[in-house]
């Protein structure tokens, strides 16, 4: 069932190799499929950490507000929200980090229940209400919750801040600088890029995204992503 294997020691591939195994595109089963080099590859919840080494570069672009900022004030059609307990001091750090303290389950709850809070936000009309409007369970900054409404909602800030969509904008300022391949990021019904998991890679580009964060950031003596946010985001923010 081994897909692929990547074994690299500086810039030398010391090992590589591809199998045979079932493969979907988000829920679209593909059947068995034989990969290789050139053989996108679902990457599900690493889409969560690409968006955060994007949303360090739009960040230092001046193009999405800094962690600090309230959370609710990015986004003025659901401001009502913001009003609700618990809701007040929630900021974008919170989303980031994944201690917002809201009502959100998609660990103990397999993605196939309705019941999973993820699922539930694939299958609402309107995503970013549905995890906005999540009460609060606890208080903010406390504990952390998996919980892929947050990467949403960074995405929609990355996308709003750029003008452009998260797949154009992360090609633009990641992927291209690291001379990735192909690549896609697979969409909901409402349009929306499913930025928790919805991204498609190749597997030599995923090792390359390891290499980028080993090396603070830096991609062949060029900065890509800043020194102090590969820092900030690889630093555990509660026990």
């Amino acid at each position: 069932g081994l897909h692929a294997l990547i074994v690299k020691q500086g810039d030398k591939l010391l090992f590589e190799h591809y199998g045979e195994g079932t493969d979907e595109i988000w829920g679209r089963p593909l059947g068995m499929v034989r990969f290789g080099p050139d053989i996108l590859h679902d990457i599900r919840s690493v889409s969560k950490s690409v968006v955060a080494l994007v949303y360090g570069i739009a960040l230092a672009a001046g193009k999405v507000p800094p962690p600090e900022a309230n959370l609710y004030h990015q986004f003025p059609e659901y401001r009502e929200l913001g009003e609700h307990s618990g809701h007040d001091r929630l900021t974008i750090h919170h989303a980031l980090s994944m201690t917002l303290g809201l009502d959100w389950e998609e660990i103990a709850i397999s993605y196939d229940d309705p019941r999973n809070s993820d699922t539930q936000m694939e299958l609402s009309p309107d995503r970013l209400r549905f995890v906005l409007e999540r009460p609060a369970v606890e208080a903010p900054g406390v504990k952390w919750r998996y919980c892929g409404g947050a990467t949403a909602l960074l995405g929609r800030l990355i996308e709003k801040g750029s003008g452009e969509t998260l797949l154009a904008y992360s090609k633009r300022v990641l992927f291209d600088p690291l001379g990735f391949g192909a690549a896609e990021w697979t969409v909901g019904h409402d349009g929306e890029a499913r930025a928790d998991s919805g991204l498609r890679l190749l597997p030599r580009d995923m090792a390359k995204l390891g290499e980028l964060v080993l090396a603070g950031g830096a991609w062949q003596g060029k900065r890509v992503v800043p020194a102090e946010w590969i820092t900030r985001i690889t630093t555990p923010v509660v026990a």
